[in-house]
């Protein structure tokens, strides 16, 4: 492993970012809050990435804040205020960052996701997760409950088993946050890597201007009022059947062949 806090491959379309802390079981210090914006922030440029892979190295994925940080940074004349407030200040801005970027973001998950780790899970679009895998929103065990976790997690999950989680600060298993829709498959831990890689080669797979278009309006028509919704999707498709590449691949489809896209 490199001594990077993230590191980064690019293939066939899918760019691998890996939390590289595992001594620290890869806490969203400053550093790695750092990194993963500066990932985010040239994904969003970058034209030639199709689908995102999001993994931990080591025995976890993410254990959350890092509290020895957090334990620093209330030291400060002010109780701590300051840095608190700077501090969920970046983290939402990388959680929602996830969410707007063009390409659709894979958690690959093993290990625990606890906390703002869990939140990273439930930030991405899609995840897999490793048999054996627990999932929590733990900080209410220490007196602090998993306030910007929740916002994340209440949207993946039935608010009674989120509230649940949250009040209890109990794990759940990887079953279980697949039956409740946290993770999209849970596989053996010795098939992780590739499964993950197989969902975003077949994401990666796609047109990618259709992928983009339709990841940021599943995001805008999700918070909106079901006959808004309706219009602004039609709206959407319209722009998208528009598309020269999406022309070709309908008279692909109907000539039995397969589309030569252009993007």
């Amino acid at each position: 492993m490199s001594d990077d806090i993230l590191l980064r491959e690019d293939r066939g379309g899918v760019a691998e970012l890996t939390l590289n802390a595992p001594g620290r079981l890869n806490a969203l210090s400053d550093a790695m809050l750092a990194a993963l914006q500066s990932q985010i922030d040239a994904l969003a440029e970058d034209r030639a990435t199709r689908a995102v892979i999001l993994r931990g190295a080591g025995k976890a994925f993410c254990a959350g804040h890092d509290l020895k940080e957090m334990t620093a940074g209330r030291q400060a004349e002010d109780g701590g205020r300051a840095y608190f407030a700077d501090l969920f200040s970046r983290c939402a801005r990388v959680m929602t960052g996830l969410s707007r970027l063009p390409q659709p973001v894979i958690a690959e998950v093993h290990g625990i996701a606890t906390a703002a780790g869990c939140q990273l899970v439930a930030s991405c679009d899609m995840a897999v997760a490793a048999e054996g895998t627990r999932f929590g929103v733990n900080g209410v065990n220490i007196g602090l409950f998993c306030s910007t976790p929740m916002v994340a997690l209440s949207r993946n999950i039935p608010r009674k088993h989120a509230f649940e989680m949250l009040t209890t600060g109990q794990f759940i298993g990887a079953d279980r946050a697949e039956a409740l829709g946290l993770v999209n498959r849970v596989v053996p831990h010795d098939d992780l890597r590739t499964a993950t890689r197989d969902l975003a080669d077949t994401v990666a797979a796609k047109l990618g201007a259709a992928v983009k278009i339709g990841k940021r309006a599943f995001y805008d028509q999700i918070e909106m009022p079901l006959d808004q919704a309706y219009a602004f999707a039609g709206e959407v498709m319209v722009e998208n059947m528009l598309y020269r590449d999406t022309e070709e691949g309908i008279s692909a489809f109907l000539e039995k062949r397969s589309p030569e896209w252009t993007q």
